[in-house]
């Protein structure tokens, strides 16, 4: 009885193989990987910000100084 029992268990493992077909092998597909090259300034326009603000402050501190007093002598 043993005997027949571990025959039919390997008759139906061997037929479930046999149904399960061949085994077809997909190679792996390695990501492609594109490197993009980083402007010297970063290429975002990042740098415009400090350059204005110092011109900002430039032409804040030179209008002030544009028109000086005239002397002309002393006030009467």
């Amino acid at each position: 009885m043993l005997k027949t029992l571990g025959l039919t268990t390997l008759a139906m493992f061997s037929a479930a193989t046999a149904y399960a077909g061949a085994v077809a092998y997909v190679a792996p597909v390695s990501p492609v990987m594109v490197e993009e090259e980083v402007g010297s300034m970063g290429g975002s326009g990042l740098w415009l910000i400090p350059l204005l603000l110092i011109a900002l402050v430039v032409l804040g501190t030179k209008s002030s100084d544009s028109n000086p007093p005239t002397s002309n002598g002393p006030p009467v």
